[in-house]
C-alpha cells in the first residue's frame, strides 16, 4: 500500500490504530488501512465485495477473503452491524446505533429508517433465552411509471 503523503492521511492510520486497540483488536496493517478506507465517508452500508473494489482502488493490497475477515472482526469488536438481508448478501454498517432498514430492491441498497416503528406483539423466546435486539429490514422497490 502507498503511506498517505499527506499529513492527514497519516493522521487517519494512527487514529484508527487507536480504535482498533480500544476495541480490543490487535491494529495489523491491514485492518488499519481497510478501517481507514471503510470509515472514511462516515455512516454507510456495504458489502465485502465493495469494500474489497475501494480498497483496491485506495492502494491496498488486500485479498477478499481478509477483507471478509476484517469486517467480522471489526462487527465482532461492535465497530459495525452486520446486516443479512437474503441469502446471497450480507452488509456491513458504519451505524451501530440501534435502527432499522429500507432495503431497495434491484438496486441492493440499504437506506436507514429514520424514526420509530411499531412492534407489539414479539413471540416469546425459547427457553432459557432471552431477545438481545429486534432488526426490521422493509424492501421496497421502486414505482413503475
Amino acid at each position: 500500500m502507498e503511506q498517505p503523503s499527506h499529513p492527514q492521511g497519516l493522521v487517519l492510520l494512527e487514529r484508527m490504530a487507536a480504535e482498533l486497540r480500544r476495541s480490543g483488536l490487535r491494529p495489523t496493517r491491514q485492518r488499519v488501512e481497510l478501517g481507514r478506507v471503510l470509515f472514511a465517508s462516515g455512516h454507510r452500508h456495504i458489502c465485502a465485495e465493495d469494500l474489497h473494489a475501494e480498497a483496491e482502488a485506495a492502494g491496498v493490497r488486500v485479498s477478499l477473503a481478509t477483507v471478509y475477515n476484517a469486517l467480522h472482526q471489526f462487527t465482532g469488536a461492535g465497530l459495525l452491524r452486520e446486516i443479512a438481508v437474503d441469502g446471497s448478501r450480507t452488509y456491513f454498517d458504519t451505524n451501530v446505533s440501534e435502527h432499522h432498514h429500507f432495503f431497495v430492491e434491484g438496486e441492493g441498497r440499504l437506506i436507514d429508517l429514520v424514526g420509530e416503528i411499531g412492534i407489539d406483539r414479539l413471540p416469546e423466546p425459547p427457553d432459557g433465552m432471552e431477545i438481545t435486539s429486534v432488526e426490521v429490514v422493509i424492501r421496497v422497490r421502486r414505482v413503475a411509471g
